[in-house]
């Protein structure tokens, strides 16, 4: 698996295949209540693209994951009740990981993971946090596999009713 930084060329790809995943979500377990065509999309992939924080992972030229790592929390990470104070900009967060549905069990998802935390110590970042839906077991147990640690539940005041709190992650890594 090749893990780059989606550029102009792949957000049509990269969007039909979250959609893909999405849409598998819906018709099985939808774990992050993520909303087919909506979030995330084409329309998000475009934005994070934009943006240089949303990266794809290719097996030869086909697309089997997607994820967006940036310094932007998408919500008041401050609710959350971490182990240190860091200030917004020196810590990185992961959003929106997804790997092809007939592809997870195989490792692919620690290999995002590891890569997330290589880039944000290679980056000068301090710790990776991350949210997570509270029901989203497959995430979770990925997340405290490869060694994130649980902080609580909070309110992020993103506004969606059917997530009123969140799972918070962190991994502490200078």
């Amino acid at each position: 698996m090749e893990i780059s930084v989606c550029n102009e060329a792949d957000i049509i790809a990269a969007g039909a295949f979250y959609d893909r995943v999405v849409k598998y979500l819906c018709e099985h377990i939808n774990y992050p209540k993520w909303r087919y065509k909506d979030y995330p999309s084409e329309q998000s992939v475009r934005a994070m693209t934009q943006e240089g924080g949303q990266f794809i992972c290719k097996d030869g030229d086909t697309i089997i994951g997607a994820f967006v790592l940036n310094d932007d929390p998408q919500g008041k990470y401050e609710n959350a009740i971490w182990s240190r104070m860091l200030m917004p900009g020196e810590y990185m967060v992961c959003h929106a990981l997804a790997i092809e549905p007939t592809l997870q069990g195989l490792g692919l998802g620690k290999q995002v993971v590891e890569f997330c935390k290589v880039y944000a110590k290679e980056h000068g970042y301090k710790a990776i946090r991350l949210d997570a839906v509270p029901d989203n077991a497959p995430a979770k147990r990925l997340y405290e596999k490869c060694g994130f640690q649980y902080v609580g539940d909070a309110d992020l005041e993103r506004n969606i009713a059917e997530i009123p709190l969140f799972s918070m992650y962190e991994m502490n890594i200078q």
